[in-house]
């Protein structure tokens, strides 16, 4: 591998020192006592400062404390942005019971499969989401059910979506924190390896599997991640805007918890896809810190209204989840003045491995260069690694990388190699100067008569023609070739023909990787975080 250490940023070491005996409880208490009554969160222009969030987060673990939750209990909390999202986490965390973070858009036997496979008692769930719950909840081992309005710390009397009427005796959250302030919580001796979050992968290929994270995993990307960013941030002085969900990692850990570790104020934007008000909502906020995947990037910039925003005050946007098409990032550039900061991350990987800060304040291309205290080894199909320049499977070691999948031993197995890496299953090369870059996703490889075509290249020569606004391949069967490319396409210009994409193809790439099939599309499949759902494609 290349050495990469000479184009960290000035002062920040590739090795640092972990913090061995911390406890995500332990850095909870620390930022309340940094910063107490500065503003924590803002959720539809209300605030909860970081002494609210302790008091109503004892009320709530006091309430869950008294109902028989316990260290290593699995309780769900499948909610969207809202306060009552970080006041239930942080009140699950103090009980010593792992999070299990559940997405609220999940249909039934989605949500089925996850509570079985966490073996979950106890669920905080969005009144919203009540519905899903009610088709399977006596198919499962629930025996609590905690309700919650969005408009619950708020008091603004906001319509909330009713609880399903065949859910019986449920306790709303309003009750459980009032319960929970007439009772004395007793604090829990938690330990860094103690589990805290089960975090459940996106299943695109096959049931989706619960990462578990430790609170050491946590802490200990918390520090790798501030410790790479060096004095990009400033303690007590950041806005940032989180429109990433934060039952997703990426928000989770970068948003939820490190900046809360800042003092940061916390924008929550609630739906994300109502781009009206997000747009609104980011121009009365004026963030200096923005995170998003490429598409709420591409969302942004289409919106007629967003390039009149006020970019005064923004100084750093990181983009994660997905790659950010690069006439994406440089349309960013163009329209804010700043730079998209790409990292990586999974699930299983607490999640951040790697972050392009750039080189000098310039901007490269990549993923970037591994976080301090992370191995990077690419691997062949033998798991043997690979020459310089190279591509291979990209695989990982560091104090961030999950113990394992719960209670999946076979899965286990499967996932790290015999030295001890976790297979990330994506496709990397390292270039000259030390940056990695993702080919793409192993499973998304198209076999075009033997060639080997990664569907990333093609979706970003494609994106570069004006008018195509977002574009997605797969692999389809084809009688000559073994597989074909079939691209499909949304386009913001009605002259763009299927002859035009093709030829365009033709100039930029080689004969193998252009789409034999163009399909155009009002809009590509995504997931709620935003990442395009190629098998939904398929």
């Amino acid at each position: 591998m290349i050495d990469n250490s000479k184009h960290y940023p000035v002062g920040v070491s590739s090795k640092i020192s972990i913090s061995d005996d911390k406890t995500l409880i332990d850095l909870f208490y620390e930022s309340v006592a940094s910063f107490q009554d500065l503003p924590a969160y803002e959720s539809f222009g209300e605030t909860i400062s970081f002494n609210q969030i302790d008091t109503f987060s004892y009320q709530f673990a006091s309430y869950l404390q008294d109902s028989g939750v316990k260290l290593g209990d699995r309780v769900a909390l499948m909610s969207p942005n809202c306060l009552p999202f970080i006041v239930a986490m942080w009140g699950i965390l103090r009980t010593g019971a792992i999070q299990v973070n559940v997405n609220p858009l999940y249909t039934a036997p989605e949500l089925k499969h996850q509570l079985l496979d966490s073996d979950v008692e106890t669920i905080v769930i969005f009144s919203g989401s009540t519905t899903t719950l009610s088709e399977i909840l006596n198919e499962t081992n629930i025996r609590q059910v905690i309700v919650f309005n969005i408009d619950d710390l708020l008091e603004k009397s906001m319509p909330s979506s009713p609880v399903a009427a065949s859910l019986e005796n449920v306790v709303s959250f309003r009750d459980a924190l009032q319960k929970g302030a007439q009772r004395e919580f007793n604090i829990v001796d938690i330990k860094p390896s103690d589990g805290a979050f089960l975090q459940y992968t996106g299943g695109t290929t096959g049931l989706s599997k619960g990462a578990h994270l430790s609170h050491h995993n946590l802490i200990a990307n918390v520090e790798q991640f501030l410790g790479f960013c060096g004095d990009l941030f400033s303690q007590g002085n950041e806005v940032i805007l989180t429109a990433i969900p934060m039952y997703h990692i990426f928000a989770l850990m970068v948003n939820a918890i490190s900046f809360l570790s800042l003092g940061a104020r916390n924008v929550l934007v609630t739906n994300p896809r109502d781009i009206d008000s997000f747009v609104a909502l980011w121009k009365s906020a004026r963030p200096t810190v923005f995170t998003g995947v490429n598409t709420l990037y591409n969302g942004l910039l289409h919106h007629p209204d967003f390039s009149s925003t006020d970019f005064s005050r923004l100084n750093v946007c990181i983009g994660g989840g997905a790659p950010v098409i690069p006439t994406v990032s440089a349309s960013w550039r163009e329209t804010t003045g700043v730079t998209i900061f790409e990292g990586y991350g999974l699930s299983e990987t607490s999640p951040v491995l790697t972050l392009n800060l750039g080189i000098d304040g310039e901007f490269c291309a990549g993923i970037g260069l591994a976080l301090p205290n992370t191995q990077i080894s690419l691997r062949d199909e033998n798991m043997n690694p690979v020459n310089d320049g190279d591509s291979g499977e990209l695989c990982v070691k560091g104090p961030q990388v999950m113990s394992g999948y719960w209670n999946n031993p076979a899965a286990n197995t499967a996932a790290f190699t015999e030295d001890g890496f976790f297979k990330t299953g994506d496709i990397a090369m390292q270039d000259n100067n030390g940056f990695y870059h993702i080919v793409d996703r192993k499973k998304d490889m198209v076999l075009v008569s033997g060639f080997n075509v990664y569907p990333n290249e093609i979706e970003a020569t494609v994106s570069s023609m004006s008018g195509v606004v977002e574009c997605a391949c797969i692999g389809v069967d084809d009688d000559k070739t073994g597989e074909a490319i079939k691209l499909f396409v949304v386009k913001s210009n009605i002259s763009i023909s299927k002859e035009s994409i093709i030829e365009h193809c033709r100039v930029n790439l080689a004969a193998y990787k252009v789409p034999k099939q163009v399909e155009f599309i009002e809009e590509l499949p995504k997931s709620t975080v935003g990442k395009v759902l190629r098998r939904e494609l398929r």
